[in-house]
């Protein structure tokens, strides 16, 4: 989950009214100035060529593509752009898209994409920062292929100092289908995989890999960082050490908070309707939760809905092509059975529920803001009660009055900082 652009939009009774809704001031933030930096930058060494593993296997690297190369002022002002103060930038970056090998929802082969960041100059053996990012609709606002928001955490980490992988997920960037959004497992062994593909990519780019893994991510991405360093402490990423956790603003809890905050006013309308508009035709493609769209949504939003979560709108399509609240998109029965799930919904949110009932080896910092309208720092609070029943003791660390991106802006650079002080 992940928005901030500020839209107007017009509800029943045909007002208008200013929402700040979706995508995180990315437009406004990112400076569209550096569009051509990003997409067409000047590289000093030659194009890798594509990479023909012997046996396809997860993680195996299929290509290495050069997509953009920024020195330190010009991370700093990309940074500065989107509100982001330059205190940790040491470095110029180069940034590369991968294609590697994972599985599908079903457990079937298939590719997807994501961006290696890399620090000019520092260490030539590299820590590694695996972040994951929050919602998006459009396949081209993944990390490998933006040229704003999406790139922004990579270029953070990486100026400081350490090799950044991110992941596209499924069905995002380069990659084949519909995202699945939400889908916390196939999230996470996307971001596995990754870190394989990560560490042949930055071998060939003469940085290799130390092994050690700071994990954070913002808004879904958030709550896919904490189920990834579950994965990484249970040893299912071979040769990849948590070293600690720093999410921001994670939907961790949605049955306990973030669904009933959207009851209560606790989370905005445009934002609540986009996320849930999103999170049920997503997961009804993998748990039908209903037969025809007519059951869920009302007229005429039903006969166009599913097609506005292909991959190919953007977020200002969606919401231009939506009412203005869940209330006025749900049909009633659908509506009340969201207040108060059971059965297949039920099982849908729970699944995404468990990213923080584990017991890290790793410190924990959660990163959240009580202004925060569209992932209510509620859920940061659920996270550390999971933790606390292990025995983890993981600190709330509240950004204050800001917005949801506005977390991430706060936040972020502390993760880098945290991050260089547990490195030393």
């Amino acid at each position: 989950m992940t928005t901030n652009r500020t839209h107007q939009t017009t509800d029943s009774r045909g007002t208008h009214r200013t929402s700040r809704g979706l995508r995180a001031a990315v437009a406004a933030c990112a400076a569209v100035a550096l569009a051509a930096t990003l997409t067409a930058p000047a590289f000093a060494e030659a194009r890798p060529a594509p990479v023909a593993p012997v046996h396809q296997e997860r993680g195996d690297l299929l290509r290495v593509e050069p997509v953009a190369e920024l020195d330190k002022a010009e991370v700093a002002a990309f940074l500065a752009r989107a509100g982001i103060g330059d205190g940790t930038v040491r470095h110029g970056v180069r940034a590369y898209r991968l294609t590697y090998r994972t599985i599908d929802t079903d457990g079937r082969p298939t590719t997807a994409t994501g961006l290696l960041t890399l620090p000019v100059g520092g260490e030539r053996r590299l820590d590694l920062v695996s972040d994951t990012h929050g919602t998006m609709v459009h396949r081209d606002y993944a990390p490998s292929v933006a040229a704003d928001f999406g790139k922004l955490p990579s270029y953070l980490h990486a100026s400081a100092g350490r090799a950044v992988a991110a992941p596209d997920y499924l069905g995002l960037g380069k990659g084949p289908g519909t995202h699945p959004y939400m889908d916390t497992r196939s999230a996470v062994t996307a971001s596995v995989d990754m870190l394989h593909a990560a560490r042949t990519a930055a071998q060939r780019l003469h940085r290799p890999l130390t092994g050690d893994v700071y994990a954070t991510g913002f808004s879904q991405g958030g709550q896919v960082a904490m189920a990834l360093g579950r994965d990484l402490s249970s040893g299912q990423a071979r040769g990849f050490r948590l070293r600690a956790l720093a999410p921001v603003a994670g939907p961790y809890d949605l049955t306990g908070e973030e669904v009933p905050a959207l009851y209560d006013g606790r989370v905005n309308d445009i934002s609540g309707l986009f996320y849930v508009s999103y999170f049920l035709v997503a997961q009804n493609r993998l748990h039908p939760l209903y037969s025809d769209p007519s059951e869920a949504f009302r007229a005429p939003y039903d006969e166009r809905i599913e097609a506005l979560f292909d991959g190919e709108h953007h977020e200002e399509d969606v919401i231009t092509q939506l009412p203005g609240s869940v209330k006025e998109l749900l049909t009633p029965e659908f509506y009340e059975w969201m207040r108060d799930p059971d059965g297949a919904l039920l099982t849908a949110l729970r699944s995404q529920d468990d990213s923080c009932d584990w017991k890290p080896k790793a410190p924990v910092r959660l990163y959240a803001s009580a202004g925060d309208t569209d992932v209510p720092i509620g859920n940061a609070r659920s996270c550390a009660a999971d933790l606390a029943r292990h025995g983890v003791r993981a600190p709330v660390l509240d950004q204050g009055a800001v917005d949801h991106f506005g977390s991430f802006k706060k936040g972020g650079p502390k993760t880098v900082a945290w991050f260089d002080r547990l490195a030393r």
